[in-house]
């Protein structure tokens, strides 16, 4: 098993993607703990000809600041072909955010322009694709393909949030992007539940039942 200190060493390369012919798409979702906005995926084909000097840009986007993830995001576009799904709120209040986040994957990977013969997907869990498909663990650390599919979903994701910020102000998604924040849980704790908020997520939940997070830990505590 991989320790802590091992994946933190990990670097983006095209080892996955050489065990099977071209094209091979790479994917991987984001806002899966957001307690607010649909959860994101992307599928990303990357041009064989990609010049190194943009491979050595990509990486898990958890990494990357908001600045460089924008121009990577750019220069993604310009040597890939990329599709992008989305599981609403709805979505997953009906069924639950990993069949939530599966279903966005496997619409990511139908609104690709051209058809993979193989796909690399991060994580655990397999979306239903038609075609040979393999799960890598911190695969967004691993595969030059992943990587770019996690800034690709990543940027479309906090772009749509904030633009919903200005919609919504008080929950400071413009930053949060629809995480649990200081700032969110004040939001919410003025002006409520919103059509955006994932209902069946604890924290909302609760605030629906009238429980607040302070009430709860004081009742777990007694």
């Amino acid at each position: 098993m991989d320790t802590t200190k091992e994946l933190a060493l990990y670097k983006p390369s095209f080892e996955f993607e050489a065990q099977f012919p071209h094209p091979v798409a790479g994917l991987d979702e984001v806002g899966y703990g957001a307690w607010a906005g649909p959860v994101v995926a992307a599928a990303v084909v990357l041009d064989p000809k990609i010049p190194q000097t943009v491979l050595e840009k990509l990486d898990d986007s958890k990494r990357l600041s908001a600045q460089k993830r924008e121009e990577v995001f750019e220069l993604i576009q310009t040597y890939a072909s990329i599709g992008i799904g989305e599981a609403s709120v709805e979505e997953i209040e009906n069924t639950n955010i990993r069949l939530a986040a599966l279903k966005a994957m496997e619409r990511a990977f139908a609104n690709l322009s051209i058809v993979p013969k193989a796909a690399l997907v991060d994580g655990r869990s397999k979306p239903n694709l038609p075609c040979p498909t393999s799960l890598i663990i911190k695969g967004d650390q691993r595969s030059y393909s992943i990587a770019a599919a996690s800034i690709v979903a990543k940027v479309y994701r906090d772009r749509f949030m904030q633009k919903l910020a200005l919609e919504h102000p008080e929950f400071g998604w413009e930053r949060n992007v629809g995480y649990g924040t200081a700032r969110h849980q004040d939001g919410l704790a003025r002006v409520g539940v919103t059509q955006w908020h994932r209902k069946t997520y604890a924290p909302i939940r609760l605030i629906l039942e009238g429980i607040s997070m302070d009430e709860k830990y004081k009742k777990a505590g007694s």
